[in-house]
């Protein structure tokens, strides 16, 4: 730029100030929409900093040590745990699942048991009531230990403190209720309330047999503490086979983290979205404050300033009240940890001492920043493009064909930088650009639509209502509101079909498909030497019913191809079998349940090497392929395994399912013990209850699982979840409708002069008003049918082939969104209309 361009912009800035004295009118949804959007993003960023940075900063506490091993079904040998101890003060705790029953035997409820030595725990603390010190709590009296019990299992068994209990072979008092225990994020999500006890009463009850589904976990305080990787190449080294899992304090729960970040993307996905759809509403905002300063445009350019000028100006006020908007969302945003203390305190780690965090409100900021250029670059090169004599005779700025190319090249630009700034900003960058290419694919979808629609009017036959005739008009001639109302609107009402349509899907497999194909029961820990017994008792309570039974062992993945798998890039969808233990099981021949995708099954009578069937999806997601090696750590032993075959399993069928099944001469005389399901739809809920008091009872090791509560459980974290992808499609819609608002206001000034002609020539107001219900219906209607066909057909996609289950059309959402549609756009419609009928004709007649 020469010498003078300073003094143009200069002027530019100093003019911009001075039209800005007459202040916002008209920009009021401009606001609302930029404010709307950048708090969204900048809120969810916030809470989340919040959230991941207490678990980076609370590790100790969380992990309750600064470092755990992990072994699945075994305790530490002798010579492990001298090694830990040379590390620094260990405490042990052990998990489980089992029964706990009263002592008559009338009632019994399934708990996830927490054994803990008197070192525990080593970092934070265990809050019960009453509180009292945790040796006090689990002290033994006489023949029954003490222990602290969820006030959830307190509740189900109809019991308070004082009053005793039987789990296995052991009698144990509830001393107080626990309220928080230290290390309960980092150890997963629980299906059953926790009972904590001392390992001294987990030895008497008998719960640890051969094979018993068990975590012993082994928690040091170091003195000086290693990193994760340090640590693991130092406890490796020395025990390669031990297959323990290590955590350390700075990733004290990976798994929460992880998901916090994966549910803080797809809000900041949809706040992006809400903020996109504002952009719309901006456009619309620009164009129509043009449209009114077209006369001090056209003075501007009479006297002699340039069309750069004259941009700049009115870019300059544009960026002016979109930093605003901006402002209030980023006040918003920084305001949302705050808030988020006191709803989430009880949930998720927060940081004791909430603070601002600048990199959420920047990335905020900047979004808010680039959505305004982009949607305001278009307007303004329309406005540039139009000459003084033009804007002097009345006329609108002409949207029938596109501004310069350097204007195209600037929203070109800002748009690509949203785009990218989305994606890097993203953990799962593959989604975000799936996301903002369903937005983009939406914007062109609604495009055409808008363009569908209007043809249609043109060529639809003529009516002999009036009313109608003139609201078909209005929706194919020049300057029709079409467009604005089918893109506002369509964009939202889409997102929260999709959303609507994926919640009610999964409550139906749930509720549904799930509940009647799922076995009623689950029995784990089942021992070689009470099978049998076990079978008797079935036999006696539901002679009908169908068993099915496998051998049940315990391993952990440790490398594919010789290669350790805790030093691969694995993709988001494998994670999960590679993150801590799995079931494994050895078959004879092909489960039932499943079909052979690739490969082959191995004989009956098989001898060679050790083989494995491998999951088909799971598979996949890891990039394996017939003939690739599995090591798998097994009660401390690393077996290789070849994979023969990869199998489509059926997980929705909730059966007896496995990632890994081997050859049965992998395992040959392995202790293990048994899985087992009970299937018959025809019990009811007391011959369930009699069912499960008979197991608990006879065989009180042995944990019987109920799948009905386990569903239950399940559909209420499922609606939790809902409820906050609703509000965030909420965001959305609030933002269309803002759209929607601002869309209908800009083009009140065509509707005042076409009901001000209309009504000279006779038209009533009655009539008009059929007219505009009429067109608004129809848009409306319109609107409705594509939200329910992109959103129906994205929830298909997510529901089918993400999720594989199965997918139905829900008829209740699509009436709510075609009814919802229709109220919003007649509503809000008919809200603006009324006040353009009640204008005076000679005012504006004098200006025609």
């Amino acid at each position: 730029m020469n010498g003078a361009g300073f003094p143009r912009i200069s002027i530019a800035w100093r003019l911009a100030l001075r039209e800005l004295r007459g202040g916002l009118s008209g920009f009021y949804i401009f606001l609302a929409c930029i404010a709307l959007g950048t708090a969204a993003i900048a809120a969810v960023n916030s809470v989340s900093r919040a959230i991941t940075g207490a678990i980076a900063t609370q590790g100790q506490s969380l992990l309750a040590a600064d470092a755990r091993f992990e072994l699945n079904n075994r305790e530490a040998t002798a010579q492990e745990r001298t090694f830990l101890d040379t590390l620094g003060q260990v405490s042990v705790s052990t998990g489980l699942r089992s029964m706990v029953r009263l002592p008559n035997g009338s009632q019994q409820a399934l708990v996830e048991v927490k054994a803990v030595d008197g070192a525990y725990p080593l970092y934070g603390g265990v809050v019960t009531n009453p509180q009292r010190p945790l040796s006090d709590l689990l002290g033994r009296e006489g023949d029954a230990f003490g222990a602290v019990a969820a006030p959830l299992l307190l509740e189900r068994l109809g019991i308070e403190a004082g009053q005793e209990l039987l789990i296995g072979n052991a009698r144990i008092r509830i001393t107080a209720a626990l309220v928080t225990e230290p290390d309960a994020l980092s150890e997963g999500f629980g299906f059953a309330p926790r009972l904590m006890l001392s390992r001294e009463a987990l030895i008497a009850s008998g719960l640890i047999q051969t094979g018993s589904l068990v975590e012993h976990s082994y928690k040091v305080k170091m003195p000086a503490p290693l990193s994760r990787a340090a640590l693991t190449e130092k406890a490796n080294a020395a025990f390669p086979a031990a297959g323990w899992s290590i955590r350390t304090a700075d990733r004290a729960a990976p798994s929460l983290t992880e998901n916090v970040e994966r549910f803080s993307q797809f809000l900041t996905l949809v706040g992006l979205t809400a903020l996109i759809v504002g952009g719309v509403g901006v456009a619309n905002a620009v164009r129509a404050f043009l449209d009114a300063k077209r006369t001090t445009i056209a003075t501007f350019k009479c006297l002699g300033a340039p069309a750069f000028v004259v941009t700049l100006i009115y870019l300059f006020q544009i960026l002016m009240i979109g930093a605003i908007g901006i402002a209030i969302g980023l006040v918003v945003g920084a305001a949302a940890p705050f808030a988020a203390l006191g709803f989430l305190k009880d949930i998720l780690p927060l940081p004791k001492e909430t603070a601002f965090y600048p990199s959420a409100l920047g990335l905020a900021a900047l979004f808010g920043l680039l959505t305004t250029f982009t949607f305001a670059v278009l307007p303004l090169g329309h406005a540039r493009e139009v000459p003084a004599t033009a804007l002097f005779r009345e006329q609108s700025f002409d949207q029938s064909r596109l501004p310069s190319w350097p204007y195209l090249l600037a929203a070109g630009t800002a748009l690509a930088a949203l785009a990218g700034l989305a994606i890097l900003a993203a953990e799962d960058r593959f989604i975000a650009v799936v996301f903002l290419g369903a937005v983009a694919g939406a914007f062109v979808l609604l495009r055409l639509v808008a363009a569908g629609i209007a043809a249609l009017a043109r060529r639809a036959p003529r009516v002999s209502s009036p009313a109608l005739r003139l609201a078909i008009g209005n929706i194919h001639r020049p300057g029709a509101l079409t467009p604005s109302v089918v893109l506002s609107l369509g964009l939202g009402l889409a997102l929260l079909v999709t959303l609507s349509l994926i919640d009610g899907n999964l409550r139906r497999q749930l509720t549904g498909t799930m509940m009647q194909e799922a076995p009623n029961f689950f029995f784990v820990d089942i021992q070689s030497n009470e099978r049998e017994g076990f079978l008797d008792v079935l036999e006696q309570q539901a002679p009908k019913s169908a068993i099915t039974q496998v051998p049940m062992l315990r391993g952990r993945i440790m490398a594919f191809n010789g290669q350790d798998v805790a030093k691969m890039n694995v993709p988001p969808g494998g994670r999960w079998v590679l993150r801590g233990d799995r079931g494994i099981t050895y078959e004879t021949t092909l489960p039932t349940n499943s079909r052979l995708t690739e490969g082959n099954w191995w004989p009956e009578n098989y001898e060679g090497e050790p083989l494995v069937s491998f999951s088909a999806r799971e598979a996949t997601e890891l990039g394996l392929k017939i003939g690739d090696t599995v090591t798998v750590n097994v009660l401390g032993r690393n077996i290789t395994a070849r994979i023969a075959n990869f199998r489509a399993i059926q997980w929705e069928s909730l059966s007896i399912n496995f990632v890994m099944v081997f050859s049965p001469n992998t395992f040959r005389g392995a202790p293990h013990a048994w899985l087992a399901t009970l299937s018959d739809a025809s019990l009811t809920p007391q011959q369930e209850g009699a069912i499960l008091r008979a197991v608990t009872n006879a065989y009180p090791t042995i944990t019987s699982v109920r799948v009905k509560d386990a569903l239950d459980m399940a559909e209420g974290l499922l609606g939790q979840l809902a409820t906050a992808m609703r509000a965030a499609a909420a965001v959305a819609l609030i933002a269309s409708v803002l759209v929607l608002s601002g869309a209908l206001a800009s083009g009140n000034r065509a509707r005042t002069h076409d009901a001000v002609i209309l009504k000279t020539l006779g038209g009533t107001r009655a009539m008009l008003m059929r007219a505009f219900s009429y067109e608004y219906m129809i848009l409306g209607a319109a609107t409705a049918i594509f939200a329910l066909l992109a959103g129906g057909l994205s929830a298909w996609f997510v529901v089918s082939r993400i999720m594989r289950l199965q997918s139905t059309f829900l008829p209740d959402v699509a009436a709510a969104t075609l009814i919802g549609a229709l109220i919003l756009t007649v509503g809000i419609g008919l809200a603006g209309t009324w006040r353009v009928l009640g204008q005076k004709a000679a005012p504006v007649l004098r200006e025609l």
